[in-house]
């Protein structure tokens, strides 16, 4: 019955796509919302061109575009915000090498990542919905293999998404626990237990909070994101200027800073410096989420693309600004990994300052900062979450695919992946590495998704993005080349423990995630996709 239905949609989707764009127009005959009276005739213009590419992609507009260039590129901006995403992670190149590899870590897979984000460029302004990178794998692959690759390519975006988010948010937690922590007692000791229980609370009071402002403040967020940029730039300022200006406990001259490389990973040296480069790649890896947020943008084959590449470019000046202050005032390694709280940032900060409130002030920019991260990364989660049950490829499709009428946005699916993220962190109490393997197995998934439709481009001789309005011509096949040997790269070196030996508390637990997760996916398949599953109806 779905083969025949299949073919019948087939052999009549003419009709039906005309159909459907008749009743586009005629929605526009009235504004749909105040939001739209209050567009100009320009705007409204490209939203009605926006949503009649998306039709001929096969997709009825359902979500409202709101979003400008400068507002899509604020919030590409707010899902990698740089200094708390470096901040959060800032141990893993302590370990891989120190100073050298903190700085020139963070340059180097900037770089890479710049490439990463023309290659996606690209493509997204060919084929921009919320599919993202899933809807181009399907577009971009030979019929024999497109079934399988939109698949895998799809599955690994939304887990991608589902467990950057969930990284975010215990991230903060954790992270938040580390400053309280900067107040000690008089034996020295923090004066927060951070016991599992505690962490995992205020995980779960995180989550729910960026939901609940993800989806009740969906109409502000745009404004949110905006007030990010200049909160991000006062925090830089402020930290950057007081710790080099106090640095009670003196300053690190610039040869060690920008050379000194001092591995203590117990691997060896080359392969401990790309060890550490999980802070860096951990950091960047948000870039392409904002792809889902294409239904909800008025230009999104020119602005998604331009808010890819700015924003990279926009986060490597913000972070090197953000490191190296840190790393001319940073005080012993060894000291800083055997803090208790597992949060060398707070550390360094309070060091430097010498004053336990006056290094907790400067903490709360980067806490603020965290918050609405995850409020980012959890709306871009659900958007492409609910555009791959859109399609059917998710077990409940018909929950998950849902628009809800009075918030405008998919709220099932937003709490779908809230409910997953809230039951990955449980993990927490069986082990504390397990942010390790949420960052880490985040980090790959989205990797991965990123590099499929970029190789099937390349495959493809690139011969389906010639004519792309955001087209590189020869730099954009190098960039190509680039995303795909990086990628090969990231994910096993990602899987590796970040020290050896290995214990229970150094073990990376995130190929264990990947691999289970993976295991899922595929079981899903051979047991309904192969036969159910169509793809989107391109």
């Amino acid at each position: 019955m779905a083969r025949l239905f299949h073919h019948s949609h087939a052999t009549t989707g003419t009709d039906d796509a005309q159909k459907r764009k008749d009743a586009q127009i005629a929605k526009r005959t009235v504004p749909k919302s105040a939001a739209d009276l209050s567009l100009s005739d320009e705007e409204a213009s490209s939203s009605h061109a926006a949503d009649d590419l998306l039709l001929v992609m096969g997709y009825e507009s359902e979500l409202a575009r709101t979003r400008s260039t400068w507002q899509v590129t604020f919030m590409s901006f707010v899902l990698s915000s740089i200094p708390f995403g470096l901040s959060t992670t800032f141990a893993y190149p302590l370990v891989g090498g120190g100073a050298a590899n903190i700085i020139w870590g963070w340059v180097g897979i900037s770089l890479i990542i710049v490439c990463v984000a023309v290659s996606l460029g690209e493509i997204t302004s060919v084929y921009p919905t919320a599919g993202g990178v899933y809807y181009q794998a399907w577009m971009l692959s030979p019929p024999w293999c497109r079934k399988i690759t939109a698949w895998v390519c799809g599955w690994s975006y939304v887990l991608g998404n589902v467990t950057i988010t969930l990284a975010v948010n215990f991230g903060t937690a954790l992270f938040l626990a580390g400053c309280i922590n900067i107040f000690t007692d008089s034996a020295g000791a923090g004066i927060f237990a951070s016991e599992p229980y505690q962490i995992f609370l205020i995980f779960l009071a995180i989550t729910l909070l960026c939901n609940a402002v993800s989806a009740f403040g969906n109409k502000w967020l745009p404004i949110l994101d905006t007030f990010a940029i200049f909160w991000t730039l006062a925090g830089i300022v402020a930290i950057m200027v007081t710790v080099l200006a106090v640095a009670k406990n003196g300053r690190h001259t610039s040869d060690y800073v920008f050379g000194d490389f001092t591995p203590s990973s117990g691997w060896p040296d080359g392969w401990s410096f790309c060890v550490g480069l999980l802070q860096a790649a951990y950091a960047t890896s948000a870039t392409g989420m904002v792809i889902s947020m294409c239904e909800e943008v008025r230009q999104p084959a020119t602005q998604v693309p331009k808010a890819l590449v700015g924003t990279v470019v926009l986060n490597l000046v913000a972070g090197f600004a953000f490191l190296v202050p840190l790393v001319y005032v940073m005080p012993d390694i060894t000291a800083l990994l055997n803090d208790p709280s597992g949060q060398p940032v707070p550390a360094i900060i309070v060091s430097a300052v010498g004053s336990q409130g006056g290094a907790f002030a400067l903490t709360i920019p980067l806490i603020v900062l965290g918050i609405i991260c995850g409020i980012g990364c959890t709306t871009a989660s659900s958007r492409c979450t609910w555009a791959f049950a859109r399609d059917g490829a998710i077990p409940g499709s018909h929950w998950w695919k849902q628009v809800n009428p009075s918030l405008g946005l998919p709220f099932n699916a937003m709490m779908l992946s809230m409910v997953v993220q809230i039951a990955l962190g449980c993990i927490y109490f069986g082990s504390s590495a397990a942010f390790n393997a949420f960052s880490g197995v985040g980090v790959i998934f989205l990797t991965v998704s990123y590099a499929i439709p970029v190789l099937a481009s390349m495959l493809g001789r690139r011969e389906l993005i010639k004519d792309a309005p955001f087209h590189m011509g020869r730099f954009g096949a190098i960039c190509n080349w680039i995303t795909i040997g990086w990628s090969l790269l990231a994910v096993p070196l990602f899987c590796m423990p970040s020290a050896i030996p290995v214990t229970t508390t150094s073990m990376n637990y995130a190929s264990v995630v990947f691999v289970g997760f993976t295991f899922i996916s595929m079981l899903w398949y051979f047991a309904w996709g192969r036969k159910n599953y169509q793809g989107p109806p391109a």
